[in-house]
């Protein structure tokens, strides 16, 4: 063969490799736009569907979970669905979580929430005030959450506010987050520098700037716990702080009563809509021989009497400045204040007047 055949030969040769190579492409451009419209057309889903990624689960998993849901229709969507997630980089980036898939939505509508973790938002709200018994009982009654809890926390250890949660979450591990967010709560407001062990050994630590005689981190809880008990109008709580303040530097004891009624009911309030005891406190409910009884023993009780949220721990590290020793219900919601204990009295007898006729 010639030089010239030998040209001619491989002319044709690289004419058909660049036919062919084209053509590869062309196939590949084609099968890409492909891809890509069917990633993003609407999905045939008619109403929302429930997907549930559980933690670990590989991007070939995903695609599988969704085609046994029929979130994604048949076996074409499915490879569409992997070879779109490589081909875009975000096949190692989707998360685990509980997700609401709306209806109709695309194969990249998908992609989407299961990349930017848009879950199903499980939410409570722990009230102020409740006590560790009271909290249990209604994180025992949330749906959603898995396990049992074995023992009941120290009074006044979890925070009260709204927090979300995963499906299936530990029972337990919702009672830990709530202590850390009481301990970090503690920690920043009284400024505790020292390492913490955990709730009981922060609460014997000084809180630096507190009121006298007010000196631990543990006597800064109690009272807001009381506090807390004590009135739930905002604008009052300094003012309720500042009554039992005053009355500690004199000596005079506390005299409130949810103190009496944790002594009675040590936080297992009944719910029945007739109070915390099921009935009225009784005066001689006042004679219980309780560290917790404050009509009986000056000084605050051992421990919190429940749950207290940021607003009532704040008041006691700024209670207002007065001279108020005593207060009672002005039948309206929030209190009257009185300086010395014959105004109290009057206040007192206008409150009775008030109760009667309401019953």
């Amino acid at each position: 063969m010639g030089d010239k055949e030998a040209r001619i030969g491989l002319k044709l040769v690289l004419g058909l490799f660049v036919y062919s190579l084209t053509s590869v492409i062309v196939l590949a451009a084609l099968g890409f736009w492909w891809a890509a419209h069917e990633f993003q057309k609407p999905g045939t889903l008619k109403e929302p569907a429930a997907l549930i990624v559980p933690s670990g689960t590989g991007f070939n998993g995903i695609a599988e979970l969704l085609l046994y849901h029929g979130i994604i229709e048949d076996t074409t969507d499915f490879f569409v669905f992997r070879a779109m997630g490589r081909l875009t980089g975000q096949a190692t980036r989707l998360k685990a979580g509980e997700y609401e898939i709306p209806a109709h939505a695309s194969m990249k509508d998908i992609m989407t929430q299961l990349l930017e973790g848009k879950t199903v938002q499980r939410r409570f709200t722990i009230r102020e005030g409740l006590t560790s018994y009271e909290i249990v009982q209604h994180l025992k009654t949330l749906e959603g959450l898995s396990g049992e809890i074995a023992t009941i926390p120290p009074e006044g250890a979890l925070l009260p506010n709204t927090y979300d949660y995963q499906l299936n979450e530990p029972r337990g591990d919702i009672l830990k987050r709530l202590e850390e967010e009481m301990i970090t709560e503690l920690t920043v407001v009284c400024g505790v520098e020292a390492q913490i062990r955990g709730f009981d050994d922060l609460l014997t630590l000084d809180c630096p700037g507190v009121s006298a005689p007010l000196k631990t981190v543990g006597d800064v809880l109690t009272l807001a716990s009381i506090v807390e008990k004590e009135t739930g109008v905002n604008e009052e709580r300094r003012r309720v702080a500042g009554v039992f303040i005053n009355r500690l530097k004199k000596g005079i004891p506390l005299q409130t009563d949810p103190t009496v009624i944790y002594a009675l009911t040590k936080g297992q309030h009944k719910n029945d809509g007739k109070g915390p005891l099921g009935r009225r406190l009784l005066k001689k409910d006042l004679q219980i021989d309780s560290p917790y009884n404050t009509y009986k023993y000056a000084g605050l009780p051992p421990s919190p009497i429940a749950n207290p949220g940021k607003a009532s721990i704040e008041a006691v590290l700024n209670p207002e400045e007065h001279d108020y020793i005593y207060f009672v219900a002005d039948g309206t919601g929030g209190h009257v204040f009185a300086k010395t204990l014959k105004k109290h009295n009057a206040n007192v007898v206008r409150w009775r007047k008030i109760r009667r006729q309401k019953q």
